[in-house]
């Protein structure tokens, strides 16, 4: 484990792995070095590529400098480009996709190409009227330490049937959760107050970007997708053939790796 000190004095760890050309990995919700997908994905990419994984603030072994802003999510991710040598390609998934978007629109040529895959935008009027609930109630548990329900009410949001949820809560990954409850307010802010996706911003992405959705989940996500993909200059639409939001690595690290080797 590596680490560098984002402009606030976090301490964000990382790890690097492979050669090549410089990648970031952006985690989503819930997700960090040590749980989640993106370590196999940085496996997978590896050999093309000089990998990089981190923790996002407030989660595994990186720091939690309050208050919380997106701002300062967006200068971790330029501390950690500028460990890369100054510019590098950079994947985010879900709300690491949100994430990757808005440091694509502040971070000018440090960002060299940008893929993301289902950032979890949705302008339905009735999704955005449940985001608001949604923000709500989890500001409230989040001040009342209920992280157990904090998390729970956040699987209920993504669709986890409730008899499920209780079983996860007797899993051993549950308390590593719990742990990070936190930071799903964190992931939160990155979305945006009514959950709509920015396409009246995305106009000034400046960079070659790849938005991909899968067939095989929520039609808001290829929805959201399109009109990303509409919006930001250069970017093309991809649809990932019988593909759910838990995309299978092994289909998304070839598509990622001939993207970011194209000239």
């Amino acid at each position: 484990m590596k680490t560098v000190t984002s402009i606030d004095g976090t301490q964000i760890a990382y790890e690097k792995q492979g050669q090549g050309p410089a990648v970031v990995l952006v985690d989503g919700a819930l997700c960090y070095r040590s749980f989640g997908p993106m370590s196999q994905l940085a496996q997978l990419l590896a050999p093309r590529f000089t990998v990089y994984h981190y923790d996002r603030r407030g989660r595994g072994d990186s720091g939690d400098t309050q208050p919380y802003a997106l701002e300062r999510e967006v200068e971790d991710l330029a501390a950690l480009i500028d460990v890369t040598g100054g510019v590098a390609s950079v994947f985010g998934i879900s709300s690491g996709a949100c994430l990757a978007l808005e440091a694509a629109l502040r971070l000018g040529g440090k960002i060299t190409k940008l893929a993301l895959y289902e950032p979890p935008y949705n302008s339905d009027a009735t999704a955005r009227h449940a985001w608001k609930e949604y923000v709500q109630q989890l500001t409230a548990l989040l001040a009342a330490e209920r992280r157990d329900d904090a998390v729970a009410l956040f699987m209920t949001l993504v669709g986890t049937p409730a008899d499920q949820i209780d079983g996860m809560r007797h899993a051993p990954m549950w308390p590593l959760f719990e742990a990070i409850a936190p930071t799903l307010a964190y992931d939160a802010a990155m979305i945006g107050a009514d959950r709509s996706a920015p396409t009246d911003r995305a106009d000034q992405v400046t960079v070659p970007t790849l938005v991909m959705n899968g067939s095989a989940g929520y039609a808001f996500m290829h929805d959201t997708a399109a009109a990303l993909a509409r919006a930001i200059p250069e970017a093309r639409h991809r649809i990932l053939e019988d593909q759910t939001h838990d995309v299978n690595l092994e289909v998304l690290a070839p598509i990622l790796a001939d993207y970011f080797s194209e000239e």
